[in-house]
């Protein structure tokens, strides 16, 4: 998605004739739902200078000009983009990232980072020409028509502002690597980012680049679960973008402090769906691994946990290590103080008070990893909570860490990969289920699949079509009972609607590999089989314990199947204390929803057992059409 996009003769005319930012304010609008006057300001001050640095007939006047150029399947743009064809006749474009600083200060052993005033102070951020590179390479990564074109991609930074001497720290040695890919212009370098346009943009291409890149076909996902054993052997299989990459950095740096200062460290990393919590945990555990740290991937899911070892063990991978590389959330409970290096925990938010399968021992699984690792990494999303066992909280965590005078940090990341990218999407869907207003919830902003059925068979028969390369599945809300108790039959259905000839089994008794597994499209996976894990195209049965009554959602424990453990517990609570037992458990409801709802990377299909909710998902969807 591209909010402007035209000749460089028409930019220039936008600019003099002061209609450049209405064209972007009024194209922006309708796709984001909102803007700030920040932004505004943004635009006005360096669209006013791009046209300085165009403005000379040796640059094409038929060159195409892109602003805001979305980068699918991700939630990030890019500011500026040029296209052509060099001397030899070859398509090319430029990446231009726009930058109001005025001056920054090296971070010493965090690669490719900077600091400097953004957002209201001094912050961590990615270095410009980094981040330049870093959208190169998504381009080439995920559209065909940059590959097969072939298309040239030249990133660049400019800085207006910023009077770029040769001692100043945004051209330190230490960023060298990525200055020479993407170098770096300031406010008195006019004529070297002319000519550096000037050297891969020989003649003009009336926008024909910019086209082929908008409407090129998007590859495939890169789902991690494919590209675990590569990492794991050590291959970047995933670019770093912007606060990925600041934790990233800054959590190998706090490991190697926590080998020398004798103190206890804690990483919080918050994001939603899609933000790359589990790429990061995972990256981290390669780098450690190479780095002869004991470090260890924890998650109390089994489902995401035994997909990675399946994987591992197909790509050659030891049983031993495999075994010993991932555990479960309450193996700690006897561990010696600081007797791990690194503890990655991924989907903290599950973390239970007690471990064992009765729920018995040990005293919090959080304040047991805290005690057992020199550094612990939490990656959480409290929205994600969906049993009432599920006690994993900022809260909490720093609470037991100050109790063990552990350093706390935290980071939120923004980068977002899933739902093709469409942080509008994951807005307008809490909006949607009432879980939080949200400012950005008019709009999915780019071609996110979304689709209501009003028959289960039709929403079936839509996936099973999508499941290209095994990557498309079926999920329901916990509304029926597993009557096969975990039985391999598939004589017997465990989700039945017989108005509508539609009978399914649950995953028949393998829990753990469902998502992977060859044949279990044709069964039906529950909060428990996916969590941590993601699909091409997802499709969700909502049962009757959510519904659409007098103008709102209501949701409705009592429709839960008997043998789903997720509300256990509820009883005692609502004899307690009724009002905070209804509330917990419409959280959890609604959790569980927007959690199935945020697996498909493409697309997500739905089908609803009460039709009042249909018809609510069906309206809202129109007004985003209109």
């Amino acid at each position: 998605m591209i909010v402007y996009q035209d000749t460089k003769k028409q930019f220039l005319l936008d600019v003099d004739l002061n209609q450049i930012v209405k064209k972007i304010y009024d194209e922006y609008i309708p796709r984001f739902g909102h803007t700030t006057d920040a932004q505004l300001r943004a635009w006005q001050n360096s669209m006013q200078y791009m046209r300085g640095v165009l403005n000379t007939d040796e640059i094409p006047a038929d060159a195409g000009v892109a602003i805001e150029y979305n980068i699918q399947p991700t939630s990030k743009r890019i500011d500026f983009l040029l296209s052509g064809k060099d001397s030899g006749g070859n398509m090319s474009a430029i990446i231009v990232e726009l930058k109001q600083w005025d001056h920054c200060e090296v971070v010493r052993d965090e690669d490719g980072i900077v600091e400097t005033y953004v957002g209201g102070g001094e912050r961590k951020v990615a270095h410009p020409s980094y981040q330049a590179m870093s959208y190169a390479h998504l381009i080439k990564d995920y559209n065909e028509a940059a590959q097969e074109g072939p298309i040239y991609l030249f990133p660049c930074a400019f800085l207006h502002n910023y009077n770029i001497t040769p001692e100043d720290p945004i051209v330190d040695q230490q960023y060298v690597d990525y200055l020479e890919e993407a170098p770096v212009f300031g406010s008195n370098d006019f004529e070297k980012l002319r000519n550096f346009i000037k050297k891969h943009l020989s003649t003009g291409d009336n926008g024909d680049t910019i086209f082929k890149i908008e409407y090129g076909r998007i590859r495939p996902s890169k789902m991690l679960q494919d590209s675990i054993v590569r990492m794991l052997q050590g291959k970047k299989e995933f670019i770093l973008i912007d606060t990925q990459k600041i934790v990233y950095e800054h959590a190998k740096r706090i490991a190697q402090k926590s080998e020398f200062d004798n103190k206890k460290h804690v990483l919080i990393v918050k994001g939603g769906p899609g933000t790359g919590k589990t790429v990061l945990a995972i990256n981290l555990l390669s780098d450690f691994l190479n780095e002869d740290l004991s470090a260890f991937y924890v998650t109390k899911n089994q489902a995401p946990r035994a997909v990675f070892k399946q994987k591992l063990k197909d790509g050659g991978f030891k049983n031993v290590f495999i075994d010993t590389l991932f555990m479960s959330s309450g193996s700690f409970i006897d561990s010696a103080t600081n007797g791990i290096d690194v503890l990655l925990v991924d989907e903290s938010h599950r973390l239970n008070e007690k471990s064992g399968m009765f729920s018995n021992k040990g005293e919090n699984q959080t304040k047991e990893i805290i005690n057992a690792a020199k550094f612990s990494v939490f990656f959480i999303d409290e929205a994600q909570r969906v049993t009432l066992k599920d006690k994993g909280t900022i809260a909490d965590i720093k609470k037991f860490a100050d109790e063990q005078d552990a350093i706390v940090e935290e980071i939120e990341l923004d980068s977002q990969f899933r739902c093709n990218g469409s942080d509008g999407y994951l807005a307008w869907l809490d909006n949607l289920l009432e879980i939080r207003e949200t400012a950005n919830a008019n709009s999915l902003e780019y071609d996110y699949d979304f689709r209501v059925f009003d028959d289960p068979n039709e929403l079936f028969s839509a996936i099973v079509k999508r499941n290209d390369n095994n990557k498309a599945r079926v999920v329901a809300g916990y509304c029926w009972d597993w009557i096969k108790d975990g039985q391999n039959n598939s004589d017997v259905f465990d989700i039945t609607m017989p108005e509508y000839g539609f009978a399914k089994s649950w995953n028949l008794g393998n829990t753990a590999t469902w998502a992977i597994d060859p044949n279990s499209i044709e069964q039906i996976g529950c909060i428990h089989t996916c969590q941590g894990l993601e699909f091409d195209y997802v499709g969700v049965i909502i049962g009757d314990d959510m519904r659409y009554e007098d103008g709102r959602i209501v949701t409705d424990s009592t429709k839960r199947a008997r043998t789903d453990s997720s509300l256990k517990g509820l009883k005692a609570l609502i004899e307690k204390d009724p009002d905070e037992a209804f509330e917990t458990a419409d959280k959890i409801i609604k959790n569980t929803y927007r959690t199935l709802m945020t697996r498909g990377m493409k697309g997500c299909y739905v089908y609803c057992t009460d039709k009042a909710l249909a018809d609510y998902l069906k309206a809202c969807l129109a007004k985003l059409n209109k």
